[in-house]
Order: structure tokens, then sequence, then C-alpha cells
């Protein structure tokens, strides 16, 4: 732990830099007012730096795969369904869609209500393996993507502007009381985490060698599974879908520590995910003005990195 403790420093420094320039910069007269507002947005971002970071990390040792990330689940894909039916069989003016308190709880609830179908009644009852999650969640991702898509051709120019709205993720207009409530969602799944993270060194050297050592396999999986549920589903609802960036950081955090060790790579995972967010969204207001939104370049660096890691492995 002490070779990567410099590391940890940079890291934190330019955390705290990146958080102190996104509150501090050009306050004006009305200060408290601005402090409140980025408060909150900050609030936002920090949750969902730590969601994302923490749900990839885990769902990448489960897989044994450093090219996956938890949206091949077909959870993104199933917000944005949900999101498009309601603009489309209830109007643009629906209580779900004006109310963000009411769209997110439903949200949420409806997220973990799909990936308890899927990862309870698919791993209990058809097999015990991993990759078979896999293949119905991409099979149920296309088709809850290609709904979604269905309904946008068919709903009026206007309401659709509304849906394209959801299609990436916000950090400009997020409520106080939503994030209450995903942070308690938050720091449940954070507490069973480090209460399991050293038996995650040992998962991700396979099943036979989890069973060989003691670890029951399918109950971590199970358990993992329902946590990087809860995680995405809670940062997904709160913000919008980040396709790549748990892809991003999590190899960064790999690469920048060069270790397995998920005491050293969760909390690097988590400040590298910080800085990108927090310092991404400073850019994205002061320097481009709102030109465009940071998923969008999030997505971008994320599907250019991922593209060279493809690239990289095939090589092997």
């Amino acid at each position: 732990m002490a070779k990567h403790s410099w590391r940890f420093t940079v890291l934190m420094l330019l955390a705290c830099a990146s958080i102190a320039l996104f509150i501090l910069y050009h306050l004006g007269g009305s200060w408290q007012f601005a402090v409140s507002t980025r408060s909150v947005k900050l609030g936002a971002l920090l949750l969902t730096a730590i969601a994302v970071a923490v749900s990839t990390l885990l769902f990448q040792t489960l897989t044994q795969n450093r090219i996956l990330t938890p949206s091949i689940m077909g959870l993104d894909a199933l917000y944005m369904l949900f999101q498009t039916a309601l603009v489309y069989f209830l109007g643009s003016s629906t209580q779900l869609l004006a109310s963000k308190n009411l769209n997110f709880v439903v949200t949420l609830l409806l997220m973990m209500l799909f990936s308890f179908l899927l990862y309870y009644v698919l791993f209990g009852r058809l097999s015990q393996s991993v990759f078979t999650l896999l293949l119905f969640g991409i099979i149920l991702g296309t088709l809850f993507q290609s709904g979604a898509s269905f309904m946008q051709m068919l709903i009026d120019p206007d309401d659709f502007l509304i849906v394209q709205g959801k299609m990436f993720a916000s950090f400009t207009a997020v409520n106080g009381d939503v994030l209450v409530i995903a942070t308690v969602f938050t720091v449940i799944a954070l507490l069973y985490v480090m209460f399991i993270y050293r038996r995650l060194d040992v998962l991700q050297l396979g099943k036979d060698q989890c069973v060989n050592l003691g670890v029951s396999y399918t109950k971590m999986a199970r358990h993992i599974l329902l946590i990087v549920a809860i995680l995405i589903s809670t940062s997904t609802a709160l913000v919008g879908p980040v396709s790549f960036l748990g892809l991003l950081v999590v190899n960064l955090s790999y690469q920048f520590f060069s270790t397995h060790r998920h005491a050293i790579l969760l909390p690097g995972a988590i400040l590298i995910a910080i800085i990108a967010l927090v310092l991404g969204q400073f850019i994205v207001e002061r320097l481009l003005t709102f030109a465009t939104t940071l998923s969008v370049i999030i997505n971008f660096i994320g599907g250019s990195y991922f593209i060279y890691l493809l690239v990289k492995k095939g090589r092997k």
C-alpha cells in the first residue's frame, strides 16, 4: 500500500482542486445562492462517480473481462424505453415526467425489479453461468432499444425533444430531495462492498478457485449483481445514462496503480471518476458554455478508449 501512497496523494489533490474550482470559480455577488446551487450539482457528480466506478469494477471482476460494463445488461436501454413510453402513452405533460421525485422513484423501482427478475430468476433456474445472464441482457437490451426507437419515430416532434433530453446524462437540474434518496441507496450498497471487498480478490480468480478457497461463488455472484443493479439503477435514474465512464475510469485505475487488489482499485477508480466528472462539468459550463453535454464528451473519449482496448487485446 505504501508504494501506492504517492499515487493516491496525486489523485486526492487533483480531486480536491477540481471540486474547489467547480464550487469557487467566479462566484459573483450572490455567492450564497451560487454555492448552494453548485453544491447540489456537485453532489450528483460525486454520487454518479462513486456508483459508476464501483459498479463497473465489481462487474468486470465478476465477468473477468475488462472491456465489459454493466450497461451490457440492458439497464440503460430499459431507462430509455420507460421514458419514451411515458411520453408516447401518457403525453409530455404527465405527472410522471413533470415530477422529478416521482419519476426518479418509479424509474429506480422499475430498473431494480428488472434486475431482480433477470439476476435471480434466470441465474437461479436456468444455469449458474454469468455469461448466460450477459446473453439475456444483450438480447433484452436490444429489444428495449428497438422498442424505444420505434416509439420515438411515432411521437410528436415537440415531445421527442423531451425524450431526447433523457438520452444524455444531465447534472444541471438535479433535485435535492432526489439526491438524498439516491445517496441512501448508494451508501447501503457501498457498506456491503466494504464488507466483502477482500473476497473480491478471490472472485477474480474464477469460479473454480473461489470454491477451492472456500468462497461461495454463486452467493457472491448474486450479491454482486444485485449491488451493481442498485448502483447503476440509482445513477441512471438520477442523471441519465453515462455508458463509457465506468470503462474509462476502471481501466485507467488498473493502469495507474498496476495492481489487482480491490483495496487499492476501488478508491483509485472513484477518485479518477470524480476528477473526470467534476473537471469535465467545469469545462462544459465555463469554457464551452454548454455548447455540448458532459456525457457526449465522456462517451466520445470512452468509446475511443474502448476501441483502443479492443485493438490492444486483439494483438495479444
